[in-house]
């Protein structure tokens, strides 16, 4: 019993560092994305 309640907290706590990881992640990462579009749209526009 002592074996699978340390896995399971071992699995729970794998899960929520994975989980701040991946929100971190998205939370500090600077994306192109609206230069990207904005420069599609004034090509599109001159066109």
């Amino acid at each position: 019993m002592k074996a699978e309640t340390l896995l399971l907290k071992s699995f729970f706590a794998a899960g929520l560092l994975v989980c701040a990881l991946v929100l971190g992640n998205m939370l500090t990462t600077h994306t192109a994305a609206p230069q990207a579009i904005a420069a599609t749209a004034v090509a599109a526009a001159h066109r």
